[in-house]
């Protein structure tokens, strides 16, 4: 019955025009249920979460004050998307700690980029592996995210964009947009997501105080279009991170229900259809991660 389940979403996905790759998994009994969850796919904004984990624990080791204000650049961005300090027109001063709420919360890049001067790349990565955390690579800041095909061209051609996203990769998941090229971009899979969910919502070597905290904001996530619809209700807490860009359409979250039952979710997805704006592509990745929980919570 679990194959023919998955037989049947993995043709859904397909026929809603979207490569899926997810994962559930019962945090208490360990049972999961995923479509091809350990490939590899760029992760965009999903790398706000290991960045808030590095800042967050630097924060509890005192090598670097929360309360500390830093002077923020405008980003000036004027594509759809971004938000937050990415849309400011002047300079902002802002502490850390409401920094990570930024970008966190509202997937602030330029919020996020002031924390990865703090925290470079490198050594958020270096705190994942001290943390027993691996299959997600950390190599740039957002900044990167903002130079892409579609902001090259005008609005009415963003079709452009997303065909040459579609179109202009390989069989080894190499690109010519370097952002979609897994040699070049911050990258990982649904297993590892799950993984570091798992180890923020159960006890693990990451600290109980910096698990809360990272808990904390994932609560308070506001981009609430993807997942969140088949998964928030008066019995279910639900906390999460999207990451989006180009033909890319990311969610990972937790949902925590009244009776005590626990699942961490990843969906990773990539987009057959040229177009930027898909609820249908939304709807439908809740739709299956939902079918996935659903089986798993009536084991």
């Amino acid at each position: 019955m679990t194959e023919a389940l998955l037989r049947e979403m993995r043709g859904r996905l397909h026929d809603g025009g979207l490569r899926g790759y997810l994962l559930v998994r019962d945090l208490h009994t360990g049972e999961e249920l995923g479509i091809e969850p350990d490939a590899q796919l760029p992760t965009a904004s999903l790398v706000k979460i290991p960045l808030a984990l590095a800042t967050v624990e630097r924060i509890r080791r005192g090598e670097v004050d929360g309360a500390t204000m830093l002077d923020v650049s405008p980003g000036r961005v004027t594509t759809p998307g971004p938000t937050g300090l990415s849309r400011f027109r002047h300079p902002a001063r802002i502490a850390i700690d409401d920094l990570l709420y930024l970008s966190t919360c509202i997937s602030d890049g330029v919020a996020a980029d002031a924390l990865f001067d703090i925290t470079p790349p490198a050594q958020v990565a270096d705190i994942l592996h001290e943390l027993g955390l691996h299959g997600i690579t950390v190599r740039h800041t957002m900044g990167e995210l903002t130079d892409t095909p579609v902001e090259r061209f005008d609005a009415s051609q963003a079709h452009l964009a997303q065909a040459l996203a579609i179109d202009a990769g390989t069989h080894g998941r190499g690109h010519r947009v370097p952002q979609l090229d897994t040699t070049r971009a911050n990258t990982g899979s649904p297993r590892a997501y799950v993984e570091l969910l798992q180890a923020l919502w159960k006890p693990s070597a990451i600290h109980p105080e910096v698990a809360e905290r990272v808990r904390g904001l994932m609560s308070q996530n506001l981009l609430r279009h993807r997942l969140t619809p088949d998964f928030i209700s008066d019995a279910t807490t639900w906390s999460s991170k999207t990451g989006t860009l180009l033909n890319l359409r990311h969610e990972i979250g937790v949902v925590e229900h009244s009776d005590g039952q626990t699942f961490a979710i990843a969906v990773l997805t990539e987009s057959l259809v040229p177009a930027s704006i898909q609820p249908g592509a939304d709807a439908l990745m809740a739709q299956v991660a939902r079918t996935l929980r659903d089986h798993l919570r009536q084991l």
